[in-house]
């Protein structure tokens, strides 16, 4: 396998890969390059994942407290590196980032397909009584 390196900020070019990686999703197909660099600043916790060249090949974010909750969003690695291990690199990076230990809950949002990948780091779609809301506004 290629070398890869993870970095917690992305450069003008690397913001770009990311246009490219989202442009390949249903769930975020839609998104201005205006609004992630808004989205990015706002970001407690950014991990990408770069290739020799500095191309971002994979990404993650996560929205925290620090303390009682964290989300994470937004796993995703480009097309041509798929089952090579790089989702299991990101959610380790998750897992395991030093400012992310002390939470007491982290929760994602998932189609019921992936529920078996992210298994393994302990989340469970086992939330009892608990329901998910939203509001959305138009635009």
């Amino acid at each position: 396998m290629d070398k890869y390196r993870i970095v917690e900020t992305l450069t003008e070019n690397q913001v770009s890969d990311l246009m490219d990686l989202y442009k390949n999703e249903f769930w975020c197909d839609k998104r201005r390059r205006e609004d992630v660099v808004k989205m990015l600043a706002a970001t407690d916790v950014t991990i990408g994942l770069v290739d020799e060249s500095d191309r971002l090949i994979g990404f993650t974010r996560v929205i925290t407290d620090f303390v009682y909750r964290a989300t994470v969003f937004d796993v995703i690695v480009n097309p041509t590196h798929r089952k090579m291990g790089l989702g299991v690199k990101l959610m380790d990076a998750v897992v395991n980032h030093p400012k992310l230990q002390a939470v007491e809950t982290v929760g994602l949002h998932c189609l019921p397909k992936m529920i078996p990948f992210y298994e393994r780091w302990g989340f469970t779609d086992d939330v009892g009584e608990i329901k998910f809301m939203r509001r959305r506004t138009s635009g």
